[in-house]
């Protein structure tokens, strides 16, 4: 280990090397904290090269590499095991813009660089990158990527896979595939971005990327809809996109409940109603237009909705502070399950036109097996992803509730795949559920993976434990 540590030092220079417990404290455990490892050291690099430099030496030998952006996952994807032998490469130092070509509506950008200023980089220039996520400040595009991020915009700009032209990736060997370019037309053969998109590290480590960019929107309109139930919420959501079309571009769900833990633990948070009720949908349309146009469609549509039955009642934002503030009722909910206790979370999707069956179905099962159980029930609905979250019943120590978690984990991952659904909409598998996947992926599946992870990680040692 010695000799390694002496050629990482080599490679990055004594600065960018950590190796002291207190400096290596921040990488060795996950956002949730329910996963703490032990590594070998954390390695920073600066450039493409230098990646590269590290692989390969680890290549040689044989020690694991664990790739870490901004370390913001919600599975365990990114922290080592407690061997005291894997490396962790933090990407944090890679943050350069390398081209922007406006005429082609593209930005390559290194995978180091903060989620937010890729946005800003991107609105500097008089252009939109849709991708936004809560932890948007301190995420990194490459781990974006390797997790294929969803968030809030998925509805009208699809996942972070369906943003991306082109990827730069350094492979298990150390060799370099440049695949940054900017083509939307490219019949070539296998599409091999799409192997690493998702990945989580497994396969190689994204070094940059050329990401798509859209026009600057206009006009933005930001409203919330009560409304009764999941399935008003369906039927809602299926008349905007009628009446609306590609301006809607976000309908997030969240309940009752799950507003009344952000109002309690976010004091200076304001109820977007006097009264309460059951459900709320969040919805957002934007247009490249008139600002006044858009505001009049949205107004038509969900007047329309109220007064078919599908809304109670409805409320716009009147101006940027307010949307800011409806959309932290949503985003600032995963805070507030945590300050209430610790929950039983699921990150999963079914179709959209099954949602609220699935909702019903499974919210009976679990209060039969649990009785008291409290859903915390929000999420994507417009792209079908619920972060369903069973809370513990009243008077219930949240640590004993915990003990719970196969239990619960086992009748809601059994309905997710009655449904037809998947255990892990955005999030990922990581190693949280690396072992539950097996029960829900076919052999076929299975073995195509195992061969893939083979024939490019044949040595095994890229982000190990992960995934697979």
């Amino acid at each position: 280990m010695t000799d390694v540590l002496a050629g990482l030092a080599a490679i990055v220079g004594r600065a960018a090397l950590a190796t002291a417990d207190a400096d290596m404290a921040p990488h060795a455990v996950d956002w949730r904290k329910r996963y703490v490892g032990r590594p070998l050291a954390v390695v920073k690099p600066a450039s493409t090269e230098e990646v590269a430099a590290i692989v390969r030496l680890c290549a040689q030998t044989r020690t694991p590499i664990v790739p870490q952006g901004g370390n913001t996952g919600l599975v365990g994807g990114a922290t080592p095991d407690d061997s005291g032998r894997a490396l962790v490469l933090s990407l944090g130092r890679m943050t350069r813009v390398r081209d922007l070509d406006l005429a082609n509506n593209t930005l390559t950008v290194e995978a180091g660089r903060t989620l937010a200023s890729v946005q800003e980089a991107a609105r500097a220039a008089g252009r939109l990158f849709p991708l936004s996520l809560a932890s948007e400040g301190s995420c990194q595009i490459g781990g974006n990527l390797a997790s294929n991020a969803g968030g809030t915009a998925v509805l009208r700009y699809g996942n972070a896979r369906e943003l991306v032209l082109g990827l730069e990736v350094v492979l298990p060997d150390g060799s370099v595939w440049d695949g940054l370019r900017g083509l939307r037309k490219d019949n070539t053969g296998y599409d091999l971005k799409h192997l690493f998109i998702g990945a989580e590290g497994t396969l190689g480590i994204i070094t940059a990327a050329v990401l798509k960019l859209f026009p600057l929107a206009v006009g933005r309109v930001t409203a919330v809809a009560a409304v009764d139930s999941p399935a008003g919420a369906v039927e809602l959501l299926g008349r905007l996109q009628a009446r609306c079309g590609e301006r809607l571009v976000g309908f997030e769900l969240f309940s009752d409940f799950a507003l009344g833990l952000v109002l309690k633990h976010y004091p200076a948070s304001i109820a977007p109603f006097r009264d309460r009720h059951p459900h709320y949908a969040l919805v957002e349309l934007e247009d490249t237009q008139d600002a006044a146009a858009v505001r009049a469609l949205a107004e038509s549509a969900l007047g329309a909705a109220i007064e078919a039955g599908l809304a109670r009642d409805v409320v716009f934002a009147e101006s940027e502070a307010q949307a800011n503030g409806l959309w932290a009722l949503r985003e600032n909910l995963s805070e507030a399950q945590a300050a209430e206790g610790k929950n039983i979370k699921h990150d999963v999707s079914v179709a959209v036109s099954r949602i609220a069956e699935f909702i019903a179905a499974t919210d009976a099962a679990l209060a039969r097996a649990f009785p008291g159980v409290r859903m915390v029930t929000f999420g994507h609905l417009g792209d079908g992803n619920l972060h369903y979250n069973a809370a513990a019943p009243e008077g219930v120590e949240p640590e004993r509730w915990m003990q719970n978690t196969q239990a619960v984990n086992r009748i809601v991952h059994d309905s997710v795949a009655a449904f037809g659904g998947s255990i892990s909409a955005e999030h990922g598998l990581g190693q949280a559920k690396r072992e539950e996947i097996l029960r829900y992926k076919s052999a076929v599946e299975m073995d195509l993976m195992r061969r893939v992870k083979a024939a490019i990680d044949p040595l095994g040692i890229m982000n190990p434990g992960k995934v697979l």
